[in-house]
C-alpha cells in the first residue's frame, strides 16, 4: 500500500518541486506545491534519505497560491511547473535557486547573484514548440507523472502565431515519425519540422502557408517551402535551419545579447572566442563591435547558418568541431571567451582548456544552474574570479533558468 503522510513544505528545489522533511528527517520532493504550505502527499519513489511524492491535497495553502492556473492541463502536463505561483514569486524563486546551487554544489559563500531579469511577457513567449505524438497521431505532451503522451487541447506558452498554427496540424500515424516541432519567424513565417528516425516515405498535403522539413539522422528533406526561416534579435535577422538550435524566447535572446556585449570590456580588434556558437547569435554582434572572432560549433546545420549569417564580415574563423577538439587547435590566444554550452555545461576538459588558455574575461551563458555551479567551482580553483551571476527568465512558468555569469582572470 502506498505511503501517505502530511507534510510542511519549507523551500523550492531546482526542478520545480517544493521540499519538506517528514518526522524521520527524510527529504520529500513535491511538485505543484509551494513553500509554507501544509500538504497531504503520497510517496511514489522512496529512498533512504529522500523520496518523491505526489500531491494529494493542499491542506493549508500559501497566501500567494494562484487558485486558478491559466491552463486546463496544468499538473497533468509535464511542460509547466509554476502556474500556481505568481510571476513575481517565480522570479524570486529562480534567483534563490541559483544562489543555493552555487552554495551547495559550487561551495561558494555569499555568491554574487543578482535579481532575475523578467521576460517582457510571462505568457505566449516561445518561438518554437515540440510535440510528442499519441498512438492516434495527435499532437501531445508527455505527462508530469509518466512517459505517457496525452492529446493537447491548449497551451499558453507559444507566440500567438504558433497558437494559431499548431491546432490546425492533422496527420495520420507515420512510420518513423517521432516528434513534430513548430517554429515561427519574421512576419509570422511558419515551419513544421518532422523529427524522425529514418528517411521520409511520405506525401504532404498542406493547406497552410508553412514550410515542412523532415529531419532524420541522415539529413534534412524539405517537403514544402524552405529549409530555414528568419528570426530577428536586437534588430538583426538570423537564418535558422530546421536542425539548428535557437533561443526559444526571442525577446529575452535580445536581452541576453545586450548583457553579453555590455559585459565585455575590450578594445576594438581584441580576440574573442565564441564557444558553442550555434547560428552565430553572439558572433554577429561581436564582429559588428570590431572584435576578431574565433567561433566553434559542431552542428553541420548550425555551421551552414553561421556562414550565411556572418557572410558580411571578414576575419571570422569558424571551427566545425566539438569545443574539446577545437580549443587546442586555435592558434591565437583569446582576450575574452563567450561560452553558451548545452545543458551538460562546459565539463572538466573544456574548463581545464580555458584555464590553460587564460583569457582575461569569461562570459558563461548557462541553461542549467547545477552544471554551471559545478563548472564554477573548477573555474575559481583554476584562477578565475566570479564577478556576478544574473539569472534571466527565458522560460516563464517552468523551472528552467538561464544564467549569465561574468568571470575575470
Amino acid at each position: 500500500m502506498a505511503e501517505r503522510l502530511e507534510l510542511d513544505l519549507t523551500g523550492l528545489a531546482y526542478g520545480g518541486e517544493a521540499i519538506g522533511r517528514d518526522s524521520a528527517g527524510r527529504m520529500l520532493f513535491v511538485p505543484f506545491a509551494l513553500p509554507g504550505e501544509r500538504v497531504s502527499v503520497e510517496v511514489v519513489k522512496a529512498h533512504k534519505r529522500w523520496a518523491r511524492a505526489k500531491l494529494i491535497q493542499v491542506l493549508d495553502p500559501a497566501p500567494e497560491r494562484v487558485a486558478a492556473p491559466r491552463c486546463k492541463h496544468f499538473t497533468h502536463c509535464g511542460g509547466c511547473h509554476y502556474q500556481h505561483m505568481p510571476y513575481a514569486s517565480q522570479l524570486e524563486a529562480k534567483s534563490a535557486i541559483v544562489r543555493e546551487q552555487l552554495e551547495r554544489i559550487g561551495a561558494f559563500r555569499n555568491p554574487p547573484v543578482e535579481p532575475t531579469v523578467p521576460s517582457p511577457d510571462p505568457w505566449n513567449y516561445r518561438n518554437q514548440l515540440r510535440f510528442s505524438l499519441t498512438a492516434e497521431g495527435k499532437l501531445g505532451f508527455v505527462t508530469a507523472s509518466s512517459d505517457a503522451v496525452f492529446a493537447l487541447e491548449e497551451c499558453h506558452l507559444p507566440e500567438p502565431s504558433l497558437t494559431e498554427l499548431w491546432p490546425q496540424i492533422q496527420l495520420e500515424p507515420v512510420d518513423g515519425l517521432e516528434q513534430i516541432a513548430v517554429r515561427s519567424g519574421l512576419d509570422s513565417d511558419w515551419m513544421i519540422v518532422l523529427h524522425a528516425d529514418r528517411p521520409p516515405e511520405v506525401e504532404v498535403e498542406l493547406d497552410l502557408p508553412a514550410s515542412v522539413v523532415w529531419l532524420d539522422p541522415d539529413g534534412a528533406a524539405v517537403l514544402a517551402g524552405e529549409g530555414q526561416l528568419w528570426i530577428e534579435v536586437a534588430g538583426r535577422a538570423f537564418q535558422v535551419s530546421a536542425g539548428s538550435f535557437f533561443q526559444a524566447n526571442t525577446a529575452m535572446a535580445g536581452a541576453l545579447v545586450e548583457r553579453v556585449m555590455a559585459a565585455l570590456k575590450l578594445d576594438a580588434g581584441a580576440t574573442v572566442y565564441d564557444l558553442y556558437a550555434g547560428v552565430g547569435l553572439f558572433s554577429a554582434f561581436l564582429a559588428q563591435a570590431g572584435y576578431k572572432v574565433h567561433a566553434v560549433e559542431d552542428s553541420r546545420w548550425a555551421c551552414a547558418d553561421f556562414e550565411a549569417n556572418l557572410a558580411e564580415f571578414d576575419g571570422i574563423s569558424l571551427y566545425e568541431a566539438s569545443v574539446e577538439v577545437a580549443l587546442p587547435a586555435i592558434p591565437e590566444s583569446p582576450d575574452a571567451v563567450v561560452a553558451d554550452p548545452p545543458r551538460a555545461g562546459l565539463g572538466r576538459n573544456v574548463v581545464d582548456s580555458l584555464i590553460e588558455r587564460s583569457p582575461g574575461q569569461l562570459i558563461y551563458v548557462s541553461c542549467d544552474p547545477a552544471t554551471m555551479a559545478r563548472d564554477a567551482r573548477r573555474l575559481e580553483d583554476g584562477g578565475f574570479r566570479l564577478e556576478r551571476v544574473t539569472p534571466l527568465d527565458l522560460f516563464p512558468q517552468t523551472f528552467h533558468i538561464e544564467t549569465l555569469s561574468i568571470w575575470r582572470r
